[in-house]
């Protein structure tokens, strides 16, 4: 049974910082693609962030280029999200999700394993 726990979520202020974390269970993460994806209240969820198996590669939207950071650890079966400069636009319930796949997907219908989210809320 897969599992894929986020954390690291909170509420900070315009200009601040948070570091996602996504843990996860149940098949070999090494040989997964890891993305992140966001959905804020009434829009649709939306693509953050991909890095690939290996982590060499990864694929950022042009909302979080600069500011936001994907790496992985494989060896501890982690994927993390370091935000900064963070807005109040990107106040939103973050995913973390696992695929199959070669390279960065980026679109949802991608992913095969998805967590329950943690909450970033950011305050102006």
């Amino acid at each position: 049974q897969v599992q894929l726990v986020e954390s690291g979520g909170g509420l900070v202020q315009a200009g601040g910082s948070l570091r996602l974390s996504c843990a996860a269970s149940g098949r070999t993460f090494s040989q997964y693609a890891m993305g992140w994806f966001r959905q804020a209240e009434g829009k649709e969820r939306e693509f953050v962030a991909a890095i690939a198996r290996g982590g060499s590669l990864k694929g950022y939207a042009d909302s979080g280029k600069g500011r936001f950071t994907i790496s992985r650890d494989n060896a501890k079966n982690t994927v993390y999200l370091q935000m900064n400069s963070l807005k109040p636009e990107d106040t939103a319930r973050y995913y973390c999700a696992m695929a199959s796949r070669l390279g960065v997907p980026t679109t949802t219908r991608e992913y095969d394993y998805w967590g329950q989210g943690t909450q970033v809320t950011i305050s102006s």
